[in-house]
């Protein structure tokens, strides 16, 4: 009771105090209080003659006919069913944190089969799965496709988007909670978003500068350990106000960023170059051909013939060459490369060589 009385003197002095930085709840989170994936498997019928061909996949008709099977019907042995509005998918769907029974999720339905189109259809009672193996929600109801296939008699056909995947929303029902350590311990542990020693010094300073010393603890260069109420409702109050603080951030790692397939290139905002000189020019050599027609003289028994005449030009761009002094910004180097005027594929090369000359201070990353 007295660690958060003082919790609430503290957001009352934080109110007069004027802060700019990002809130602690965008740049960390609580240990344990996370999302689960579920899966499951079913039937989606009604599909307007889109759904699975059962000769190709023998499994829709094995689940039809054990759904069938359920409610008092046999399908004879060796009977040619051809299920062409029904077609086998799978679900899958994320289970938020502290969801408890009788609430609903969005799912994503995903056709595994050879269903053209899954527009129209609707999704039978379906069982969704933890990695634990236990039933954590049950899903149905009507899919919304984005994407349509449609197609004429003479086999053209035109496909918009991808019509063999849907949602429903809020098309799951939680039937069972996710255990929680949430109000276990006298501590809680908050992991940062982007591990950083400074980020975290600063938060730790700053939640004992304002709660008393030894209220956190930095565990390593990406989670913090913080004291915390043990009564529940205490704790979501304690959160809530840790979670609203403004804590300096620390200035991320120097990177460049190169998609060679896309020619994006990203420019840290704290990357610097050393000393070094950088030229960029581009030698184009023109060969074009002019032939000559060659008349023999009257009265001569000679032929007339094509004489080839090919005319060679070379031309190279002035393009200065520009230096880089030590420590230079990133205002800098953008300046001097719109100078020369280099294209994404001549700024990649030249970016490549100035980090093998060892003049480029950053990670220098191609995806």
């Amino acid at each position: 009771m007295k660690l958060f009385s003082s919790i609430v003197v503290a957001v009352l002095c934080l109110a007069a105090v004027p802060v700019h930085a990002e809130r602690l709840k965008d740049i960390a989170t609580i240990q344990g209080v996370r999302s689960n994936q579920l899966i499951g498997y079913g039937l989606v019928v009604g599909l307007n003659g889109s759904g699975d061909q059962t000769t190709q996949t023998p499994f829709t008709v094995q689940t039809f006919n054990n759904m069938m099977a359920q409610f008092g019907i046999k399908v004879p042995a060796g009977g040619n069913v051809q299920l062409k509005n029904v077609a086998a998918v799978s679900i899958h769907a994320d289970l938020p944190a502290f969801a408890k029974p009788g609430q609903t999720i969005d799912i994503t339905v995903s056709s595994i089969g050879n269903a053209k189109s899954l527009r129209g259809g609707s999704l039978l009672m379906a069982p969704l799965k933890g990695i634990d193996g236990n039933v954590y929600a049950i899903a149905q109801g009507n899919l919304v496709v984005g994407g349509f296939d449609a197609g004429g008699a003479d086999g053209s056909r035109i496909t918009v988007n991808i019509p063999s995947a849907g949602r429903i929303p809020g098309g799951a029902t939680v039937e069972r909670p996710v255990p929680s350590a949430f109000n276990q311990g006298t501590t809680l542990t908050m992991n940062l978003n982007r591990p950083d020693f400074t980020t975290a010094k600063n938060i730790v300073d700053h939640i004992n500068e304002l709660l008393g010393p030894g209220v956190a603890q930095a565990l390593d260069g990406g989670s913090i350990s913080i004291t915390a109420p043990l009564d529940p409702s205490q704790r979501v109050d304690y959160l809530s106000i840790l979670e609203n603080l403004e804590v300096d951030v620390g200035q991320a790692i120097a990177k460049v960023i190169i998609n060679s397939r896309t020619g994006t290139i990203v420019i840290g905002q704290n990357v610097r170059v050393q000393p070094a000189a950088v030229t960029h020019g581009s030698l184009t050599v023109t060969i074009s051909e002019d032939p000559q027609v060659s008349q023999p003289n009257p009265l001569s028994d000679g032929q007339t013939v094509v004489v080839p005449n090919s005319k060679v030009k070379a031309e190279q761009e002035a393009k200065p060459m520009f230096k880089f002094g030590p420590g230079t910004t990133l205002d800098e180097i953008v300046r001097a490369v719109n100078q020369v005027g280099a294209a994404p594929s001549d700024l990649m090369a030249i970016l490549e060589a100035l980090k093998q000359a060892g003049a480029l201070q950053a990670d220098l990353i191609v995806i």
